[in-house]
């Protein structure tokens, strides 16, 4: 655990160090203003005379993602609330509520225990957004606590498991930002908190992971992006622990209307595909026609968007205290056995445990 509190420290508070050095570098470095008929220029774009006060607004929508590395099938509700808008920052609150919904396919999104069942997840952001001197940076910060109870079902490996339980996880996260015309950057931090590790039935563990990670973005054109990122993995369980990269592209389709698609790797999860899909009502992409082509500039959408990085993270492994493993039954063998129960001495098998002769 202290190695994966210094590993947070370390990667938040460099990139904060980062960011912040950045910010003051690229203000403008004298008054000058640019010629107006410099294709791109803020003046030209008409960023500099946009209020906040008009931009910057309540908006709220749903969303839905396909299963991950550790991540559930979910729907559900969300909304962005401006809490104090200045001249060029915004204080926000980013909430949302899920529908967890169970695994597809016989394939668990935890590695071997299926979700089974339907619960309420949610996530909560308090975050600081603002722009440098020419709006051609958006910088923010943000921190909060996300919750995941998970309804566990039968492994996808075939082994059959009894007293599936609905467990608990929670976790605080904190995030740093910076969005530019072209170029995103996002790292963020994912810490349990609480019990971490439960027994999720008779021959599985499942602990929640601490997740530390950094994206790099750009923007392919003004509605289609892509990301590459990397992130380490560190749980009680220990067996999930390691690097990951992490590949993403999302299209705005209309206004408010985003799909997404994501594309992971790591040892424990190995490969993994999900999609997602997000629409809000009341985004800023709804200003007045005149105001529509700088009101859609990366720099001020970005005072608005949801918050990325919000699931709680689970994996599973076999119980360690079964001494031989876990029968077809989904019972331990004793540590004394070698073998199944119809070849191990002294066992006899009785379904559907093994108990000495």
């Amino acid at each position: 655990m202290q190695h994966s509190i210094r590993l947070s420290l370390s990667l938040v508070g460099g990139t904060a160090f980062g960011l912040a050095n950045f910010s003051l570098t690229s203000l403008p470095a004298s008054a000058e203003p640019q010629p107006a008929s410099q294709e791109g220029s803020a003046a030209d774009l008409g960023v500099m005379s946009i209020s906040l006060k008009d931009a910057v607004q309540f908006n709220w929508g749903f969303q839905a993602q396909t299963q991950g590395a550790g991540t559930p099938n979910a729907i559900g509700i969300g909304a962005f609330i401006p809490l104090k808008v200045n001249e060029n920052s915004v204080w926000f609150l980013d909430a949302k509520a899920d529908v967890n919904l169970p695994d597809i396919g016989n394939s668990s999104s935890l590695i071997n225990t299926e979700v089974e069942g339907t619960t309420i997840s949610t996530s909560t952001r308090l975050g600081y957004r603002w722009l440098n001197g020419d709006r051609s940076w958006m910088f923010g910060v943000n921190a909060g606590y996300d919750s995941r109870p998970l309804a566990t079902g039968q492994p996808d490996t075939g082994i059959r498991v009894s007293d599936s339980r609905t467990v608990f996880f929670q976790q605080v996260a904190a995030g740093l930002e910076a969005v530019s015309n072209h170029w995103n950057v996002n790292a963020y931090a994912l810490i349990p908190v609480g019990t971490t590790e439960y027994r999720l039935n008779s021959g599985y563990l499942g602990g929640a992971l601490d997740t530390y990670g950094l994206d790099v973005g750009y923007n392919i054109t003004p509605d289609f992006r892509a990301s590459v990122g990397y992130y380490y993995q560190d749980g009680d369980l220990n067996n999930a622990d390691g690097s990951g990269v992490l590949g993403r592209l999302a299209y705005d389709i209309s206004n408010g209307l985003t799909i997404g698609t994501n594309l992971s790797y790591d040892s424990a999860y190995e490969t993994r595909f999900s999609a997602d899909i997000k629409y809000r009502f009341g985004s800023n992409g709804y200003g007045a026609p005149s105001k529509k082509k700088a009101w859609e500039k990366p720099t001020i959408k970005a005072l608005t968007e949801t918050v990325k990085h919000r699931d709680v993270r689970v994996h599973d492994k076999n119980d360690p205290t079964c001494g031989g493993g876990v029968t077809t039954f989904g019972n331990c063998i004793p540590s004394k056995a070698t073998g199944s129960c119809l070849t191990t001495p002294n066992y006899v098998r009785q379904k559907p445990n093994c108990t000495p002769e």
